[in-house]
């Protein structure tokens, strides 16, 4: 595990923020009785209690809504899919690995022909088996409208992971084979967030998803043994589970939505819980001084503005794209986040195999900015006018009303009039899912999402392609380019390694000179743990394993 001390030129909180965060104790106090009121474990349970940053529960039928936090304390928990991360450890980048398949394979006479051998003796948590039968029973739900089990809640959740699969069918009982639409190297990454739940756990609540959700069943290392919305879901380590050696060290595993920031550290000082997501970075001295382990890691992750490249937006001409992205002051949004992050030179960090080598250089430089806007027609007497979707909270958005105030003032500065549009995290989800060009997205020049690029799909295949445009691809804002699109399917046709991460060097390289986004920074994953809080490993990936992690 690596780790890093943050930066923090102050030793104590400021006023304000000592008295929002007394605030926030004084909630918490609050709590107390009722949480220890409602027996969250047994006698003698080892329990580990997690403070989420989004504000309800994920969906708990199989794909998890919530973005990839859902995908982190839902899917991945309760549910396993076919290929999966190897998430074990804190020193390299997160590559994948066997799950509910322990292999898999294009055919070399078809590339888009995918054999996956299934795992045997796998259960389901309600003592049914996982086969060849229970996959296609699952892709019917995502992908088969007429199929009785379809849930159009579950297919909306999944909609930009199965989008690249044409067909799917049962070899034997161990066997499955799916098609892709056309030949893609990077297909098995579209499989790690696809996951399984029981058929026979449907068929026994009435064919009901609704009720499902209250009593979930997948094949993970944690099972559901009470949900309250919008309050508490706890799960029971699962002894049973295939993987040995991700039997859950916890018995039992409690997950609490918690958006605000200061809760969540009010919540840890308190000890009402063990292990807190995003702590905000001026609260790292008091939690320090407190005993609390602060625990970073480099990982696969850009906070970014998707924006549209359509006619209708200022961002259409490139000199904007560009101005926009050199008035930002990422050393100064660094330090607004207590040295928790990096400065952003794309979208994906310097050194990385896909970074190659861009002409435009990500920087802060105004004048340049200035120079570029006046080129476009835009100046102090005329800006350009910007609206951006933006959530207060959500899944890897760190801090995002302090740092998009801190961009406001950037793009002020410079000839650029931002205004935002503050949705919950779920609704902006939506509205991403719907892509820029959707009515209601009407006069939105971008969307404020973190962004992970863990593989090449949602890194730069499904963003970058013309032809990706939601809801199945990452294209929000129409980004049409031909050299991309020539890059992008030379990427998928290359399936040698090293040959594709040359080529996906050379896209990257020219959606930055492009600027087809606005990149910021790169965060580094902050977390909060008690000081009796062993085992975690932070691993380089959005995507965490909770099952070693016990408090002593």
């Amino acid at each position: 595990m690596s780790s890093q001390e943050p930066k923090a030129q102050n030793s104590a909180l400021s006023p304000s923020r000592r008295d929002v965060l007394a605030g926030a104790l004084a909630a918490v106090a609050g709590l107390t009785m009722t949480w220890k009121g409602q027996a969250l474990a047994g006698e003698g349970e080892k329990v580990l209690r997690v403070a989420m940053t989004v504000s309800d529960i994920p969906l708990t039928t199989g794909q998890p809504s919530q973005g990839t936090e859902g995908i982190r304390f839902i899917g991945t928990t309760i549910y396993d899919s076919l290929i999966a991360w190897d998430l074990s450890s804190g020193e390299k980048a997160a590559t994948l690995r066997a799950g509910l398949a322990e292999s898999w394979s294009v055919d070399a006479n078809d590339k888009t022909l995918w054999t996956l051998k299934l795992r045997k003796g796998v259960t389901f948590h309600d003592g049914s088996e996982f086969n060849a039968d229970a996959v296609v029973w699952n892709f019917d739900k995502l992908m088969k409208k007429d199929a009785p089990q379809f849930d159009q809640a579950q297919s909306v959740q999944a909609s930009q992971y199965y989008g690249s699969i044409s067909s799917w069918s049962k070899v034997d009982d161990n066997t499955v084979q799916i098609r892709s639409k056309k030949p893609d190297a990077a297909f098995p990454y579209s499989l790690v967030n696809l996951f399984f739940s029981s058929p026979k756990r449907w068929e026994e609540v009435g064919g009901d998803w609704n009720k499902f959700a209250s009593q979930p069943s997948g094949t993970g290392p944690w099972v559901v043994d009470k949900l309250v919305p919008r309050e508490r879901i706890e799960l029971k380590g699962n002894q049973n589970y295939w993987d040995e050696a991700r039997r859950p060290k916890s018995d039992r595993l409690v997950l609490l939505p918690m958006p605000d920031a200061n809760t969540r550290v009010a919540a840890l000082l308190a000890g009402q819980v063990d292990f807190v997501e995003a702590p905000p970075p001026d609260a790292i001295p008091r939690l320090q001084g407190a005993g609390m382990q602060i625990v970073t890691n480099a990982y696969p992750h850009v906070w970014c503005y998707e924006i549209s490249t359509m006619e209708d937006s200022a961002f259409h001409d490139v000199r904007v794209r560009q101005a926009a992205n050199l008035a930002i002051d990422r050393d100064g949004m660094v330090a607004l986040l207590g040295g928790l992050a990096i400065p952003a030179k794309g979208m994906v960090n310097e050194g990385h195999p896909w970074f190659g080598n861009p002409t435009f250089k990500l920087r802060y430089d105004p004048d340049e900015a200035k120079k570029l806007l006046a080129e476009a027609g835009y100046g102090p007497d005329k800006p350009a006018k910007l609206k951006i979707i933006i959530a207060p909270s959500g899944s890897g958005q760190m801090q995002p009303i302090a740092m998009n105030e801190l961009i406001k003032e950037n793009y002020r500065a410079v000839g650029i009039d931002l205004e935002f549009e503050v949705l919950d995290w779920e609704t902006l989800r939506g509205r991403r899912r719907a892509g820029a060009f959707a009515p209601e997205n009407k006069g939105r020049d971008g969307v404020n999402n973190s962004w992970a690029f863990w593989d090449p799909d949602i890194a730069l295949l499904k963003t970058a392609a013309s032809s990706e445009t939601p809801p199945t691809g990452y294209n929000w804002g129409k980004f049409t380019d031909a050299k991309a699109d020539e890059l992008v399917s030379a990427a998928r046709n290359a399936f040698d390694a090293a040959e594709q991460d040359k080529i996906l060097a050379e896209l990257h390289a020219h959606v930055v000179d492009q600027a087809m986004w606005v990149w910021a920074v790169h965060d580094l994953n902050p977390r909060a743990l008690a000081p009796n809080v062993k085992g975690f490993v932070q691993a380089q990936s959005w995507l965490q394993d909770l099952t070693p992690v016990v408090v002593e």
